[in-house]
This record gives C-alpha cells, structure tokens and sequence, in this order.
C-alpha cells in the first residue's frame, strides 16, 4: 500500500566528502581525494552534475579540515575565465564554468571523522524537515543509467526511504553494508527488512550490497542523534537505516547499470580508462594503444 510522500518533493542534494583519502596517499597529501581527475573531471564534479540532473538545484558538501578546494571548485574563477576568453579557448572555457552553474553548492565542515552517519547529521540544519538525497562520490553512476530520478520517483510514490542496491559475487558482500529483503527481485523496488553493516564473510543476510545513493525520510536525523558508535567506532549509516527497516520504513531500489568505483586506486584506474575510451576525443587515440599495451604485457 503507498504512502504519502513525506514533507514534500526532495529538493536538496548532500555529498559527504570529509574521508581523509588514505588509500590515495600520497596523491592525497595535500589535494582532496575528490578533486583527484576521472579523466578531465574531479570526481565530485560527476556526482553534482548527477545531482543537478535530477532536478536537485541545492547541493551540501560536508567537507573536512584541508578541504576547502572543493568548495573552490565550484566557485567562479573570473582571471582564469579573462584568460581563456582573450585567447578564445571556448571548449576549455566552458568546461571551467560548467561547475559553476551546476547548482547551488553549499557547505558545512565535518570537524572530526566520526563516520558516514555522523556526516550525514550535519546536515540537518541545511535539510531541515525535508526529504534529501545522500550520494557518496565513491560511486559514480553513468548518466545513461539515471538511478537516482528513478529513485526519487520511487520515494515520491511510496512515501518512505529508499536506498540503491547492487548485487555482488557472495564472496565479497563482507565488504559491504548488506540488505536482507522480502519479495521478487524483479520489481523496481523491494522492502527491505534489515542491514548490516559489513557483515563477516559467509553471514551476509543476502548478496545485495548498499551502494552510494539514497533518498531519506528526515526522519533519520533523530534515529541518527541516538545512533551508537558502531564498526570501527563510528557512527554508521547503516545502523541507523536499519531501524527504519524494522519500522517498514525503508526499501531498496536493484540497480543493474553502469557504477564506477572510485574508491581505490585500482577501481579508480578502471574507471578512468573506461570513461576515456568512451570518449569520441580520446578514445580513437588510446583504445588501438591498449591493444597493443595488452598484446605485448607479460603474462
């Protein structure tokens, strides 16, 4: 049975981007893992233009100490753009205004690390008492494949959270936060009756993995206040999404697109090379190079 939609359309948009990027030192020692290029591109900017796709004008970075080039990103560069105009670089003049006017980019400082759950409380003066988007940048979703209009369709219809899923081979659902689900697969959506937060291998409740995008009730803002520290001491998401799931309140959208990881240096390189090879500029170029690359490495 549907429900209302709670607190009218979702309008607001939050991107956590607080992590301290270890995994991509020393690269990260002084640039912002999410100002690190897919491409030509910061990977942030991809997850804003997604936003903005979606009909989310208004954007809200959780930023961290050192962080304040992202925010620099999508702010105006007028003696850059004087440059660029004088010499008649149209193409690289565009691509430095379209961070510009993607959205409405706002931003609050997570002042320690505590956690996804943590960072997504943030928020909720910003959000106040509206539905929202949360997107994590480590995902990036092909825009041929518009997961998160689907899914804020789905929470408009159904009146309650909703969060991406994505099947994984079982032996790597540890490293994940893991849905257990009722009914078919088949479906656009389908309730979800728990989660767990990177369960221990071979306890996983299914092969369904929670990826990076949700749709969320502001009702999690108070579950999130009373949220103990979890896994790794921090405030997990994951537990606290896990009490809507027990109240009914939550299902899970299967999403069977394209997803790039950028979350560690050999996802990243996969992502990178694959999103170039697409590209009409670049991908006549590199592509017979890889060939060749391939056909020559060692075994």
């Amino acid at each position: 049975m549907s429900r209302p939609t709670q607190a009218g359309p979702v309008r607001k948009a939050v991107i956590p981007a607080a992590g301290l990027g270890t995994r991509f030192l020393p690269a990260t020692k002084a640039v912002p893992k999410e100002l690190l290029p897919v491409v030509d591109i910061p990977a942030i900017e991809y997850v804003v233009a997604e936003a903005a796709a979606a009909n989310l004008p208004d954007v809200l970075l959780i930023t961290g100490r050192g962080k304040v080039a992202i925010v620099d990103h999508f702010d105006a560069k007028p003696g850059l753009e004087q440059q660029l105009e004088a010499k008649g670089d149209t193409e690289r003049l565009a691509a430095v205004r379209r961070s510009t006017g993607l959205a409405q980019v706002h931003s609050v400082r997570q002042q320690e690390p505590r956690g996804l759950g943590h960072a997504v409380l943030m928020a909720a003066s910003h959000v106040g008492d509206e539905p929202f988007a949360v997107m994590l940048g480590d995902d990036l979703i092909d825009p041929r494949d518009p997961l998160l209009i689907q899914m804020l369709r789905a929470y408009e219809q159904a009146g309650r959270s909703v969060v991406a899923l994505m099947e994984v081979p079982a032996d790597q659902a540890h490293l994940y936060g893991c849905a257990a689900v009722e009914g078919d697969r088949a479906g656009e959506t389908v309730p979800i009756t728990g989660l767990v937060e990177k369960p221990p291998p071979g306890q996983a409740p299914s092969n369904l993995a929670v990826i990076g995008r949700y749709v969320l009730s502001p009702e999690i803002f108070p579950i999130l206040r009373t949220t103990a520290p979890g896994r790794g001491g921090e405030i997990q998401l994951t537990d606290a999404l896990a009490v809507l799931a027990a109240r009914g309140d939550l299902c899970g959208m299967i999403f069977r697109g394209r997803r790039y990881d950028t979350g560690d240096r050999l996802s990243w390189l996969k992502a990178t090379i694959q999103l170039a090879v697409e590209r009409p500029d670049l991908g006549p170029g590199l592509l017979p190079w890889l060939r060749d690359l391939v056909e020559k490495a060692p075994d």
